[in-house]
């Protein structure tokens, strides 16, 4: 079976079929690429979106990865609205985290380069009406630059500045 997959990177957009079929968050974590087949490459700058058949890009470059495989939102999960900037991108989209989680107690810290969102809006920040929408998503914590949210992330996005804004409002309930 393949899986429909959005991989979105500093220089544009790979969209294409993910095969064999398998937990894409699984693949960002511990292979050094992700190929796509019957894929389409759509550049930020230059030409017009063209097929390219198959394409793989390194898993460093991926900065959003849309997740076809969001069967498994965590349980008992609070969602917090966040709104993030990473290289071209501006990302609106929900956090989760455990009831009662104290950001400058937690003794877990999260462990993977990326990190869960669901209800999900990736704009282009120079063009916010290039808009695209995904039930869930893979952020690579690593090149987050700014974070916008009502809860300290700064141990979830390392080097990104932490702002402070409880007035962040969530996308509401995508569907595909």
């Amino acid at each position: 079976m393949t899986e429909r997959v959005d991989l979105y990177s500093s220089g544009g957009m790979a969209s294409g079929l993910l095969t064999p079929a398998g937990r894409l968050a699984d693949r960002l974590e511990h292979t050094p690429s992700i190929e796509l087949d019957a894929a389409a490459w759509a550049p930020l700058f230059g030409p017009a979106a063209h097929a390219s058949g198959r394409i793989a890009i390194a898993v460093d470059d991926v900065l959003i990865a849309s997740d076809p495989n969001d069967d498994e939102p965590p349980i008992y999960a609070m969602w917090h609205p966040v709104l993030l900037e990473l290289g071209p991108y501006q990302v609106r989209g929900e956090l989760p985290t455990l009831p009662g989680f104290d950001p400058g107690r937690a003794l877990t810290r999260p462990s993977g380069t990326f990190l869960r969102l669901r209800d999900v809006r990736v704009e282009i920040r120079d063009r916010p009406d290039l808009m695209a929408e995904h039930p869930a998503a893979l952020v690579s914590r690593y090149g987050v630059e700014r974070v916008r949210a009502g809860l300290d992330l700064g141990y979830f996005f390392p080097g990104a500045t932490i702002e402070d804004a409880a007035d962040i409002q969530p996308v509401g309930h995508i569907s595909v």
